[in-house]
């Protein structure tokens, strides 16, 4: 990955992670009802990071690729049913896992398109 794709990527990555971070945190009262926003932030992550690389990826594309690589959504369902509903607490842990999976998921995408470059 060249300083320049890096730059590009960390751009992606962190407004996502932020954005989903505001989400889980926003919603963190009501289990389940984030889940589309922030699903909707990360497709928009990985088509933003085809772009970097220069893939064509459709939102049907970026939403398999999400599913291949988000094992970490159980972690962050389980947080949110178990301490999601406790105002300040569950919404400073579902804020944090959720910019913290979008974040790793992020750059696992940028990795798995850097690779298949060759």
């Amino acid at each position: 990955m060249t300083d320049e794709e890096n730059t590009k990527c960390h751009k992606i990555i962190h407004t996502a992670s932020a954005a989903t971070a505001a989400v889980g945190g926003g919603l963190a009262q009501l289990p389940g009802s984030d889940a589309i926003p922030i699903t909707a932030a990360q497709v928009t992550m990985v088509i933003a990071l085809g772009k970097v690389f220069g893939k064509a990826i459709t939102e049907s594309a970026a939403k398999a690729v999400i599913a291949g690589l988000a094992g970490a959504s159980v972690g962050r369902l389980a947080s949110q049913f178990l301490v999601g509903w406790i105002p300040g607490l569950g919404n400073a842990v579902n804020a944090a896992t959720a910019a913290g999976i979008t974040e790793t998921l992020g750059w696992k995408v940028a990795d798995k398109f850097d690779k298949e470059r060759g």
